[in-house]
């Protein structure tokens, strides 16, 4: 039997000789063709880049068709904390990818837009994908940042605009500075953009895209430093073994080494001392790629600055500035603006190539952001909340309305100095400013600012009254005042007797004749005393009952005499004491009124009064007697027919100024009858529809002196007088010594709160309501006429902000006639009916002796409903006993 011969399989045979040599041929062709036709395949490659981009960038203005804006405002207490400013660059790093599954990458993204036009400090702005809304619309701050749907925003065209894009410089692994939050991190772009103008047209965007980290181009960032980590290692041991090599050579060419060599027998050799170079460290991954080694809370960024303006030069000023803002976040890394810069020109985002791509991500809000923009989210920190209230806002136009003359819907508050040292005359808006509070030691600048202000409003077509207890403020006001066309709208009631041959005006608390009310009339008198001598019904029940009765007939027979046609026949306050101690005239009275009376009110007279004894109306009569003994206030309140009608001067716009005499007993209780007229006039005009009530505005300067008579009157003038549009201004040196009740409804409802320098004890109750901020050692080291003050604007608080108090010397020279100064005054007296103090100067005084008592021949003539008793005193001797 044969042995079966194995079969052994060998290797392929190789590749016939002739093939291989047609295969070269046949590359060598191809290479040969190529370079002869390179333009087309390199035409092939552009037109399918082309066209790839093309159809990219019409995916992406369609993704980008439907955006949304929220505008995030913050209360003025604002204060994150890291936590949640992380978890809102979380929200805005995933609201990035809110889009459809084919959107391009460079439209997923969310901006965040800074904005500053002068009309505002800086608005906070995020715009992305309509599909965020939702998640973007409850933030992690809470109730201190209010979220509003934002109104786009279309700017008219200005005549000087540049552009920029801002790239990482530096370490490209290392992280920006960390900016701590107090002071808040955006307090540089604020400042940058602080003295900003709106009527220049001045503009500042700044917009800040956030996209997502893709892996793939995350793996290809980490391989590119890493492969740059590794070539620096390679070059260092190079260099390294280098400086080895050079250094052993040098040894062994050395003296020392040759006779070393010598001393110890040995010769050298053919070959020289072996030499190990250092090899090259192992590149740690994480030290290599820093910020970029985990994959958490890393994304892309493209920040994109646009400014404008339409006086040449300041956008490119702009521009420094914001550039300048940024540099404060860097460190190791850092903002630097794109481009090349050659000489004075700077080829980047304003200038072509670069413009158009610039252009279309501003328009679209596409992020491209350059490969070195890599951030991590704490990075951002500053710039993912609104400003807090570490940020110092400037004070643009569109916070405080600039001030203009005779304009009747602002009111002067001071002059204001912006960042860049452009001075503003600064106003608020009159419906809003209801009522002003000024505190500050005595020659601060609280008057003066005061009278700026209501001898503006009275420019601008306003009424007025300003209650000044020392009568300063008149001369101070009157050069300014002294017009033709106020010259019929200002009067003067001087109760100070002052010159050679002073005069007085006139007014009967308790006429009738200009159509007041009568238990209104009577009300405001009888608590006019109360509130003046401290009475109520606890202390002095009885004296209120004497003298609200007696009031109550005056005023009564004062209503007949004017229904009569008799208003000369009126009584005043001082027939007061002609009613409780005589009998002729009381009679005369009653029965002139007896059907015009309650019946409560004529029982009381017929029934109590006869058992009181003398002794109990000393209470009423004593106050009644100092104001008679006094020649002024006796010659102003003893006319029938006064002229003195604050009510009609609210209707009419007048200007009055009033000037008490002092702030003795006496003068006390006048100011307090004064006040309560006031008061009861300012109610009054519930009579007529509120959108007819004519503003007007009241000044007390002094309120120390002027609550001490009426406090009660005072505190319900601040919380009463809103409704009837009437606004009350007072100044007073130190809060804490008015009455709790004033003082409680002066801060509570107070549109304007300002101070000037003074102790920090008496600034402190006003540097309380801002929450010491400023405090008060920053208040009391003010100089004369700077005030911080803080405002009602648009139903916001602005301030409090450093203001400078308008002197009149300055703001209104051009409206000082000093040479028409006298000539006003005489006119004011005349149109307030002023007459000599002493009766014999005044040849057509009406109350001269050989004239009879127009009281007593109404009372005898019997005018009145019933006949008049018998026994009316009528000669001149009696009716002085009445006064």
């Amino acid at each position: 039997m044969e042995a079966a011969t194995p079969h052994l399989t060998g290797p392929p045979s190789a590749l016939p000789y002739g093939q291989v040599l047609d295969l070269l041929a046949g590359i060598v062709h191809i290479v040969g063709w190529l370079l002869t036709h390179w333009y087309v395949p390199a035409l092939t490659v552009v037109t399918l880049w082309g066209a790839g981009e093309l159809v990219v960038r019409q995916l992406a203005v369609r993704a980008s068709a439907e955006r949304m804006a929220l505008e995030l405002i913050p209360t003025r207490h604002f204060e994150p904390d890291l936590e949640e400013i992380f978890r809102r660059g979380v929200q805005l790093a995933r609201a990035s990818t809110s889009m459809p599954w084919w959107a391009p990458r460079r439209a997923k993204a969310v901006q965040i837009r800074l904005r500053a036009d002068g009309s505002s400090p800086l608005r906070y702005r995020i715009e992305g994908p309509a599909g965020a809304q939702r998640l973007l619309s409850i933030t992690p701050f809470g109730p201190q940042v209010t979220v509003k749907k934002g109104r786009p925003i279309v700017d008219k065209p200005r005549e000087h605009v540049v552009r920029a894009e801002f790239i990482l410089r530096g370490n490209p692994t290392a992280s920006l500075r960390e900016v701590p939050l107090e002071p808040d991190p955006l307090q540089p772009l604020v400042d940058a953009v602080s003295d900003m103008r709106a009527e220049l047209g001045d503009l500042a965007d700044i917009r800040l895209s956030i996209q997502r980290a893709p892996k793939w181009s995350l793996r290809s960032r980490r391989m590119q430093l890493l492969g740059v980590a590794r070539r620096r290692e390679r070059k260092e041991a190079q260099r390294a073994a280098r400086w080895v090599r050079q250094d052993a050579t040098g040894i062994e060419d050395s003296l020392l080494w040759q006779m070393q060599q010598l001393a110890g027998g040995k010769q050298r050799g053919g070959g020289g001392r072996l030499v190990m170079p250092p090899t090259p460290r192992r590149v740690d991954p994480e030290q290599a790629l820093g910020k970029l080694a985990a994959d958490d809370h890393l994304v892309r960024v493209q920040l994109l600055v646009l400014c404008a303006s339409n006086v040449e030069g300041r956008a490119h000023a702009r521009l420094s500035q914001l550039q300048a803002a940024f540099d404060v976040f860097g460190g190791e890394s850092r903002w630097a603006m794109r481009g090349l810069l050659v000489g004075p020109w700077r080829f980047g985002a304003d200038r072509w190539p670069s413009r158009r791509g610039f252009e279309r991500r501003w328009k679209l809000g596409h992020c491209q952001p350059p490969r070195a923009n890599w951030m991590r989210l704490d990075e951002l920190t500053g710039l993912l909340k609104p400003p807090t209230v570490h940020c110092r806002l400037p004070l643009l136009a569109g916070d405080l309305p600039t001030f203009s003359f005779e304009d009747p819907d602002l009111l002067l508050q001071g002059i204001y100095y912006g960042p860049d040292g452009h001075a503003r005359l600064v106003a608020t808006y009159a419906k809003e400013t209801l009522f002003e509070v000024g505190v500050g030691k005595a020659g601060g600048g609280k008057t003066e600012r005061a009278l700026a202000q209501a001898i503006a409003w009275a420019h601008a077509g306003g009424g007025l009254l300003f209650v000044d207890p020392h009568r300063d403020s008149w001369p101070r006001a009157l050069p300014f005042l002294a017009h033709d066309h106020l010259a019929q709208r200002i009067a003067l009631i001087d109760l100070n007797a002052s010159g050679p041959n002073p005069q007085v005006s006139s007014w009967n608390p308790l006429g009738m004749h200009q159509g007041q009310v009568a238990h209104e009339v009577v009300e405001a008198v009888g608590d006019g005393f109360a509130s003046a001598l401290g009475w109520d019904d606890a202390s002095a029940p009885r004296a209120l009952t004497i003298l609200t009765a007696a009031v109550t007939v005056l005023v009564a027979l004062n209503s007949a005499a004017c229904r009569a046609g008799r208003p000369e026949a009126q009584t005043t306050i001082f027939h007061v004491r002609a009613l409780l101690t005589e009998q002729d005239f009381r009679t005369a009275a009653l029965a002139a009124v007896e059907e015009q009376l309650e019946e409560e009110t004529r029982s009381w007279w017929h029934t109590v009064f006869p058992t009181l004894l003398p002794e109990a109306f000393a209470v009423v009569l004593n106050p009644i007697a100092r104001l008679a003994s006094s020649p002024v206030t006796r010659a102003f309140l003893s006319r029938p027919v006064g002229t003195y009608n604050i009510r009609a001067a609210m209707d009419s716009r007048m200007v009055v100024w009033v000037c008490p005499g002092g702030n003795g007993p006496t003068d006390r209780l006048l100011t307090a009858l004064l006040a309560r007229d006031l008061l009861r006039a300012g109610r009054s005009r519930r009579d007529t529809p509120e959108e007819q009530r004519v503003p007007f505005r009241a000044y007390f300067d002094e309120l120390i002196t002027l609550t001490g008579a009426a406090p009660g009157t005072i505190a319900a003038m601040f919380e009463d007088f809103r409704k009837y549009k009437v606004q009350v201004h007072g100044m007073t040196q130190l809060l804490a010594r008015l009455p709790l009740a004033v003082r409680l409804s002066l801060v509570q409802n107070a549109s304007t709160l300002a101070s000037t320098a003074g102790s920090t004890a008496a600034i402190s109750p006003i540097t309380a309501e801002w929450g010491d901020q400023p405090g008060a050692d920053v208040v009391a080291a003010l100089d004369r006429f700077e005030h911080y003050m803080s405002f009602t604007v648009q139903g916001r608080r602005i301030g409090p902000v450093k203001i400078t108090g308008p002197h009149l010397d300055a703001v209104f020279a051009h409206l000082a006639r000093p040479g028409q100064a006298a000539a006003a005054e005489r006119t004011a007296q005349a149109l307030a009916k002023a007459r000599p103090l002493h009766p014999h100067a005044d040849p057509t005084d009406d109350q001269r002796d050989d004239q009879p008592d127009p009281l007593s021949r109404f009372l005898t003539e019997g005018v009145c409903a019933t006949s008049a008793a018998g026994g009316t005193p009528t000669d001149h001797r009696r009716k002085k006993r009445y006064q």
